[in-house]
C-alpha cells in the first residue's frame, strides 16, 4: 500500500488531497486501486498514514513514496550529525550521464512542452507526456525494445528519480498506448521542431536535400498495407519493408519525412514529398537537391511549374552529349584531384555542370578490369567446355549462358563483341568468338570518373553547384545513423500506425542526436556523437547510506566525480553535473540479521 496525492485548485488556492491505494496485478499489468480517501492531511498524519500502509503492505514502501512529498515537506536533515563509518555502504548503482544528457536534450529542444499540449491530459497515473520522454530518450542512449526498455533499461537507469516514476509504472503497455497517442501528432512535431532549430541554430530552409531508404520486418507485417517487397538497400530481399524519404537540410538537420510502401520505386515519391513540404512550411523558393535515382522530365517539370529550383544529378547516358567538352579546356579546380566545367543547355533554360574526379577514374578504371578479366575467364571456359561437348549444344542455351556472364558483370558488358558461330572442324558444333570494341574502351578512358548535374539556377559558379549538390552525404548519413546507431531496422511492429509512431520516435532521436553534433562542433569537439555518448555513460548514481546514531539512516543518490576527460567535455559543452540528486531524506534503519540495530 501507499499514499497517493491528488493535486485540486480551488478558489485559486492550490490543495492536495490524499488517498490510500493499493497496488495488485491483473492478466493485462499492474493496475491500482483506491481503498480510502483522506482528505488533507496535517504533516504528522502524513507520517502516521505511511506507517500504516506499511505495516499493512508487510514490506518497505514503494520507491515512488519518498518521491509523494515535496522537499519541504520532508524532515530536514540536519547539517551535522553522527554517522557510523563502519556502516556507511552503497546500495544501488544507476546509468546516469547519458540519460541526464538525453533529457537535457529533450528539454533543450522544448519537447517536454510541446508533448504537454498535444497529447491528452486525462486521469492516467503518469503523463503521456513523460511516456514519451521515456521512449525518446532510450532510442537515444540505448535503442532497444519496449519489452526492453521496461524490464532491464528504465529501472537500472537514474529516470526514476529524475522523472519522478517508479520503474513499475512503465510497463509494456502503457508504451504501446504511447506510440498509438503519438502517432496522429507527426506533423506537430515536424513543425515545432523545424522552428526550434532555426531558433537555436539560425539555421536556413532554402535549401533541402532529399533522399530515400528502405527498412525491413521481422515477421509476417499481414495487418500493414504499406509493408511489401521491393528493392532492399539493406540487401534484405526476402523480409517484407517500407521505404522512408526524408527531408533534411544543407546541414543535415531533419525536417520532415514520409513513409511509403515497400515496392514504391524512388522517382515516384518527388511529387508527394515536395507537396507535403510546401503545405507545411509554404511555397518559398527553395531548391532542390535531388540523387539522379529520383529524376525525369516529369519531375522536373512539376518542380519548375510551382516556381522551384532543382540541383540533381543525372544518369550517365547523358554524358554522351557532352562528349566535346570533355576534351575542351574551361576546367575549374576545387579541390587537387577535382574539376568542374558549366555547359550550358541548348534552350538556354538549364545548366549542366561537367565534374571529374581523379581518384573516382582511377577507381571506375579498376572496377572495369576487373569485370572485364571475369567475362574473358566466363567466356574461356563455356568455349572450352563446347570444345569438349560430344552431344550438339542448343544455341539459345548457350547464349542464356552468355548473357549470364554479361549480367553478372555487367559494368563491363559493352566492352565485348561476342559470336557464336557453327565450328567448322565439327559438324553441327558451336564455338564463341569475341572481341574487344575499341569505340567502347575509348569512351570508358574518356568518361572514366566524371559525372553531370544538372540545374534550372542561373547565375551561379560551377563549384557552389558542385558543394551544394554533394551536401547529399548528409541525408546519406542522416540514413546511417538512424538505421546503425539509432537502431531503427529491424521493425517488430506489425500494424501501420505502431510501424509510423516507431519511426516517429527514431525521427525525434535523430533530431537529439543532430542536435548534439552541432553543439559539438561549435564546442570544437567534432562530429562523434556516439564517442561523447560513450564517455557520459560513465557517470554512475549511487545510493550512499549513513546509518546515524538516531535509529535512522540517511540516503544520498550522489553522482560519480567526471575524471579529467569527462571534465574537459563538460567544459567545452559548458555543461555541470549534479553532485546529488535531490535533498537528503532520512529512512528507516535495516536491522542486522540479529534484530537489533548495529552498534556504534
Amino acid at each position: 500500500m501507499f499514499l497517493k496525492k491528488h493535486p485540486r485548485k480551488k478558489n485559486g488556492k492550490n490543495h492536495a488531497y490524499w488517498s490510500l491505494s493499493e497496488s495488485y496485478r491483473t492478466a493485462r499489468g499492474s493496475r491500482n486501486r483506491i481503498v480510502a480517501y483522506l482528505g488533507e492531511l496535517e504533516e504528522g498524519e502524513k507520517k502516521g498514514w505511511a506507517n500504516l500502509s506499511r505495516e499493512l503492505d508487510g514490506k518497505a514502501l514503494r520507491i515512488i513514496q519518498p518521491l509523494l512529498f515535496d522537499e519541504h515537506e520532508s524532515e530536514p536533515v540536519p547539517e551535522h550529525i553522527v554517522v557510523n563509518v563502519r556502516g556507511v555502504r552503497v546500495e544501488k548503482t544507476t546509468d546516469f550521464g547519458d540519460v541526464y544528457l538525453g533529457l537535457l536534450l529533450w528539454r533543450t529542444l522544448g519537447l517536454d512542452e510541446l508533448f504537454k499540449k498535444i497529447l491528452p491530459d486525462g486521469r492516467e497515473e503518469v503523463d503521456w507526456a513523460l511516456v514519451a520522454a521515456v521512449l525518446v530518450t532510450a532510442r537515444f542512449c540505448e535503442p532497444s525494445s519496449e519489452m526492453h526498455i521496461c524490464d532491464t533499461w528504465y529501472p537500472r537507469t537514474a529516470l526514476p528519480e529524475l522523472l519522478g516514476t517508479a520503474p513499475d509504472k512503465i510497463y509494456p503497455q502503457r508504451l504501446y498506448r504511447a506510440l498509438d497517442l503519438l502517432e496522429p501528432h507527426k506533423g506537430d512535431v515536424e513543425r515545432h521542431l523545424k522552428d526550434r532549430f532555426g531558433k537555436l541554430f539560425d539555421l536556413k530552409y532554402d535549401i533541402l536535400l532529399y533522399d530515400v531508404t528502405s527498412v525491413y520486418f521481422e515477421g509476417e507485417a499481414g495487418k500493414n498495407e504499406q509493408a511489401k517487397y521491393g528493392y532492399s538497400r539493406d540487401k534484405r530481399f526476402d523480409c517484407k519493408q517500407v521505404c522512408i524519404g526524408l527531408v533534411v537540410t544543407e546541414d543535415g538537420v531533419p525536417l520532415g519525412y514520409e513513409v511509403f510502401d515497400g515496392n514504391r520505386t524512388d522517382v515516384t515519391t518527388v511529387e508527394e514529398i515536395v507537396e507535403s513540404m510546401e503545405r507545411k512550411y509554404g511555397k518559398a523558393n527553395r531548391v532542390w537537391v535531388l540523387d539522379r535515382g529520383m529524376v525525369d522530365e516529369e519531375n522536373l517539370q512539376f518542380i519548375r511549374g510551382r516556381g522551384g529550383h532543382y540541383l540533381v544529378g543525372t544518369p550517365r547516358s547523358m554524358l554522351k552529349k557532352f562528349e566535346n567538352e570533355l576534351t575542351e579546356s574551361g576546367w575549374s579546380k576545387v579541390y587537387e584531384d577535382l574539376e568542374v566545367k558549366l555547359c550550358a543547355s541548348p534552350d538556354g533554360e538549364e545548366t549542366f555542370v561537367l565534374c571529374r574526379s581523379a581518384s573516382r577514374a582511377g577507381k571506375e578504371k579498376a572496377i572495369h578490369e576487373r569485370f572485364g578479366k571475369r567475362i574473358e575467364s566466363g567466356l574461356q571456359k563455356l568455349g572450352e567446355r563446347l570444345a569438349k561437348r560430344k552431344k550438339v549444344p542448343d544455341r539459345s542455351c548457350v547464349e542464356r549462358q552468355i548473357g549470364r556472364v554479361l549480367e553478372r558483370n555487367s559494368k563491363a558488358a559493352g566492352k565485348y563483341e561476342i559470336s557464336v558461330k557453327d565450328d567448322p572442324q565439327r559438324k553441327g558444333h558451336l564455338k564463341l568468338e569475341w572481341k574487344l570494341r575499341r569505340e567502347w574502351s575509348e569512351w570508358a578512358c574518356l568518361s572514366e570518373g566524371t559525372y553531370l548535374l544538372r540545374t534550372n539556377l542561373n547565375g551561379r559558379e560551377p563549384e557552389d553547384l558542385w558543394k551544394t549538390y554533394i551536401q547529399l552525404t548528409d541525408a546519406e548519413a542522416a540514413f546511417r545513423t538512424i538505421k546503425s546507431e539509432l537502431c531503427l531496422r529491424p521493425i517488430y511492429h506489425q500494424t501501420e500506425g505502431r510501424v509510423h509512431a516507431h519511426i516517429l520516435v527514431a525521427f525525434i532521436a535523430y533530431a537529439m542526436w543532430k542536435t548534439l553534433q552541432k553543439w559539438m562542433e561549435s564546442a570544437g569537439l567534432g562530429r562523434s556523437v556516439r564517442t561523447v555518448l560513450e564517455e557520459f555513460a560513465r557517470l554512475k548514481c549511487c545510493e550512499v547510506i549513513l546509518p546515524t546514531n538516531t535509529g535512522r539512516e540517511i540516503l544520498l543518490r550522489c553522482v560519480t566525480k567526471p575524471d579529467k576527460y569527462q571534465e574537459v567535455l563538460l567544459s567545452r559543452l559548458r555543461l555541470r553535473i549534479p553532485e546529488r540528486l535531490g535533498a537528503p531524506r532520512w529512512r528507516e534503519m535495516i536491522k542486522s540479521e540479529t534484530g537489533c540495530s548495529p552498534d556504534f
